[in-house]
């Protein structure tokens, strides 16, 4: 055999060990992530409005306590992509959901409620976090799923304060613990608050962490609600770009060694800004679109499921109820200030 030859068969092979040293891992991711896909399908579990992907972090963190210690060895390395490169490019596809014109059907005043409300929020975290003695990174993660879009963002977030399985798990955990008492008490705010269903529709989507947190709450009251809460919910999805390309600049992030990468935006960030605007151009051919949403719905459930796998419930509890105050604080915010922001806006621009 010839040098080059043998070369190039020696690399093949190098590139064959590294898959084979990747597939257990993410085979095993998958197969969380197709089990928290069918799970999600139970009638049961999809009226209470959890997630795919809060349902695969679960499913994880019930293994990495059983029998995970067994598999790791094997598994270690594809899990690990799967919470890091595939958890970025899942981010990327995530844009393929979205487009600009969204923001038409809300009008103005839709767009300064739900840039408020995430601004506020962010801010009132991070001040609150650094009084309350929490890291910023897990400050920052409670923050981002109270006030942009619950699990989506805090994974978003994760890569660029470093934060830890533990701390993404106590996010993930305050999203659905108060989206859920979100969801009970929202439809009877609708009763009370005197609001027309359109606007109601732009307030819960404007404060409600999850996306299937506000399609449960907008079916319950009625379609204009829904329609206009989803679209508000979709917006606030969109405000994740801007906060990932702009928070390595805001100083939120001191309190962990910087690198000279850490001041640039985030490739992945880009990525997920370029597909939402392919997509609003109609670049995205229509027949690509299903693929891209079920490719997406696939690398972020895989990834869910592998921090859920190196997530420890002693670590958890080392965190105490600091965090828990904290995302308590910030519904309240949502839920008080939301609608104090909601008056204000629709009172200055009628």
């Amino acid at each position: 055999m010839s040098l080059p030859a043998a070369g190039l068969a020696g690399g093949l092979t190098l590139r064959a060990q590294r898959i084979l040293r990747l597939l257990p891992g993410l085979l095993l991711a998958a197969g969380l992530a197709a089990l928290a896909l069918g799970l999600s399908r139970w009638q049961l579990l999809s009226a209470s409005g959890l997630g795919v992907m809060t349902l695969a972090i679960v499913l994880g963190m019930a293994l990495g306590h059983t029998g995970y210690r067994h598999l790791a060895p094997r598994c270690g390395p594809g899990i690990d992509l799967a919470r890091s490169r595939l958890l970025r490019l899942g981010i990327v596809l995530y844009g393929a959901r979205l487009t600009f014109q969204d923001v038409a059907e809300v009008g103005l005043a839709g767009v300064l409620i739900a840039v408020l409300v995430m601004g506020c929020t962010l801010m009132l975290a991070v001040w609150l976090g650094r009084r309350l003695g929490l890291e910023p990174s897990t400050a920052l993660l409670i923050g981002a799923g109270s006030g942009i879009c619950g699990v989506a963002a805090v994974m978003a977030t994760q890569s660029l304060a470093r934060a830890r399985e533990t701390e993404v798990a106590m996010a993930v955990t305050t999203v659905v613990l108060f989206g859920t008492l979100a969801m009970l008490l929202y439809p009877w705010l609708y009763t009370q608050l005197g609001m027309s269903a359109h606007d109601f529709g732009l307030y819960a989507g404007a404060t409600i962490h999850e996306v299937a947190q506000v399609v449960v709450v907008g079916e319950q009251v009625g379609g204009a609600a829904a329609r206009a809460a989803v679209i508000e919910k979709m917006l606030r999805v969109m405000m994740l770009a801007p906060f990932l390309l702009l928070l390595p600049f805001t100083g939120w992030l001191q309190a962990r060694p910087q690198t000279p990468r850490s001041a640039v935006p985030p490739l992945f960030a880009l990525g997920f800004v370029a597909v939402i605007a392919c997509n609003s151009l109609g670049w995205l051919p229509a027949a690509w679109r299903p693929g891209l949403l079920l490719a997406d719905s696939v690398l972020l459930t895989m990834a869910m499921a592998a921090i859920g796998l190196h997530t420890r419930l002693d670590a958890l509890r080392q965190s105490g109820a600091v965090p828990l105050r904290l995302a308590g604080a910030l519904f309240v915010f949502l839920v008080l200030g939301g609608w104090l922001i909601h008056w204000a806006v629709t009172g200055a621009l009628a």
